[in-house]
C-alpha cells in the first residue's frame, strides 16, 4: 500500500460512480479462479475472440409510459402542460416523490471553486490484490483475450486469476477535528470534483463536515469481473471489505476516525455502483443509511448464481423491498430516458434499467420510504450533465432528515 498526497486537479468532471457496498463474506468457491485454456502450439489468435458487433442506441422512454411514476416537471410554470423541467431546476432538497428534470442541464455552482472557502485536504492510496483477503483478483478474459471479451454464454462464465491494483482517493474536510468520529460517504472512481463540491457545500452548512472515501474498482465490467464482483453481488461481501480492509487503512494513513453510526454513513455510486450502495444499505442497515444512486443496476446481472437472490438486483423492486418491512433507508435515485436497455444476450425481460429505476421508486413509494425519484430528459446512462447538474442537491437532499426507523 503506498500514499501519495495529490495536488488537485481541475481536470473535467469524470463519471461520477460514487459507490458504497454490501457486507460479510469472502470469495465464493464457485467463483474460484479456473485454470486457463490450452492454447495449443501457438498465441491465442483472433479467430478465438471474435470481435463483438457495436451495442445498439438504446430507445427513448417517454416520461409517461406505462409503469412510469407520475412525475412533477421541476420548474414548470402555471398552465404549462409539457413534460420538461427548465433548465438548471433541481427537485426541493426537502421534497419526496417523483420527479422530472431536463432536456437542457446546467453545472451545479457548487462544482466550481470559491475564494475563501476552507478546502479539505486529499490523498491517495494504492491498495493491492495480494493484500487482500476477500479479493484475490479476477477477470472472465482468458489468456491472450481482448478486454472486452464476452463470454459466448453469459449464463457459464469461466473466470480466471488477475491482480490489480486500486486507488483510494480520500478527502477530509478542513473543519475535521483530530480524534473525533467523522460523517462518511463512500463512493468509486475516485473523483477530481467532489472535494471542490463537499467545500463548499460544508462551508454552506448544506452537509455534515464529512470524509469522503473514494475507492476504484478491481476492474473488467458485468458478470465475471472483479468490478462485477464487487458491485453486483447480493450480498454484504463489499461492505465486509471496506469496513476490514479499507478503512482500517485510511484512518491510519490520514489520522482520522471514522463514524459507526449508520445515520451518519452515506453510500453513492453510479450503474453498478448504485445497485451496490443500494446493497450496503439493504444488507447492512447497521453500517449505512442513506443512499445516493445514478442509473441504477437494478438488474439481472449478478454472478454467480445465487439461489436467494435468483434476479440479481431485480429483485429488490420484484421481491424484497415489497415483501419487508421496512428498512432505516433514505433514497435519492435518478434514471435517464436514453438509458441502458438489454446490453447483453440473455434477453430476459430484466434488462432494462428505466423500467428497474421507474419499479424501485415505485415500490419506495408503496413501503413509506423517504425518497426522491429524478427522470431526466435527453439523458444517457449515468450522463455527465445530470450527475453535474443535481450532484449538490442530492446530497444535500440525502442527509436533509434522519431517515425513518
Amino acid at each position: 500500500m503506498t500514499l501519495i498526497p495529490r495536488a488537485r486537479s481541475t481536470a473535467p468532471f469524470p463519471p461520477l460512480l460514487i459507490l458504497a457496498l454490501i457486507g460479510a463474506g469472502c470469495l465464493p468457491a464457485s467463483l474460484s479462479a479456473q485454470p486457463a485454456p490450452s492454447a495449443g502450439n501457438g498465441p491465442a489468435t483472433a479467430a478465438q475472440f471474435p470481435t463483438l458487433p457495436p451495442r445498439k442506441p438504446a430507445p427513448v422512454r417517454p416520461p409517461d409510459a406505462p409503469g412510469t411514476p407520475v412525475l412533477t416537471p421541476v420548474g414548470a410554470k402555471p398552465g404549462d402542460t409539457a413534460l420538461r423541467g427548465a433548465p438548471g431546476m433541481n427537485p426541493p432538497a426537502d421534497a419526496n416523490g417523483d420527479f422530472l428534470i431536463g432536456p437542457d442541464y446546467v453545472p451545479a455552482p457548487e462544482l466550481t471553486p470559491v475564494a475563501g472557502v476552507p478546502k479539505g485536504t486529499v490523498r491517495h492510496i494504492t491498495m493491492r490484490s495480494e493484500d487482500s483477503k476477500i479479493y484475490p483478483g479476477i477477470t472472465r478474459v482468458p489468456p491472450g483475450g481482448p478486454p472486452n471479451y464476452r463470454p459466448p454464454d453469459m449464463a457459464n462464465i469461466k473466470i480466471y486469476p488477475k491482480p490489480y491494483t486500486r486507488d483510494v482517493m480520500v478527502y477530509v474536510p478542513a473543519q475535521y477535528v483530530p480524534g473525533t468520529p467523522a460523517p462518511l460517504l463512500v463512493t468509486d472512481n475516485p473523483d477530481d470534483r467532489m472535494p471542490v463540491a463537499l467545500d463548499n457545500l460544508i462551508a454552506q452548512h448544506r452537509v455534515p463536515a464529512m470524509v469522503a472515501v473514494m475507492i476504484h474498482n478491481g476492474g473488467g465490467d458485468a458478470q465475471g469481473s472483479q468490478r462485477g464482483l464487487e458491485l453486483d453481488t447480493m450480498s454484504g461481501q463489499y461492505a465486509e471489505f471496506i469496513e476490514t480492509e479499507v478503512l482500517p487503512l485510511v484512518e491510519t494513513t490520514c489520522g482520522v476516525v471514522i463514524t459507526k453510526d449508520p445515520d451518519m454513513r452515506a453510500a453513492l455510486g453510479g450503474s453498478s455502483g448504485g445497485a451496490a450502495a443500494f446493497t450496503l444499505a439493504w444488507y447492512r442497515p447497521d453500517l449505512y443509511h442513506r443512499v445516493i444512486t445514478y442509473s441504477g443496476t437494478y438488474v439481472n446481472q449478478a454472478y454467480p448464481f445465487n439461489p436467494a437472490a435468483p434476479h440479481g438486483a431485480w429483485e429488490y423492486h420484484e421481491h424484497f423491498i415489497p415483501g419487508s418491512p421496512r428498512k432505516p433507508i433514505r433514497v435519492w435515485l435518478e434514471v435517464g430516458d436514453r438509458d441502458n436497455y438489454n446490453p447483453n444476450p440473455l434477453s430476459d425481460g430484466m434488462h432494462d434499467w428505466v423500467v428497474a429505476n421507474n419499479r424501485m421508486a415505485t415500490v419506495l413509494k408503496a413501503k413509506g420510504y423517504d425518497y426522491q425519484y429524478v427522470y431526466a430528459l435527453n439523458a444517457g446512462h449515468t450522463d455527465k450533465r445530470v450527475r453535474e447538474q443535481t450532484f449538490a442537491e442530492a446530497l444535500e437532499w440525502a442527509w436533509k432528515e434522519t431517515p425513518k426507523k
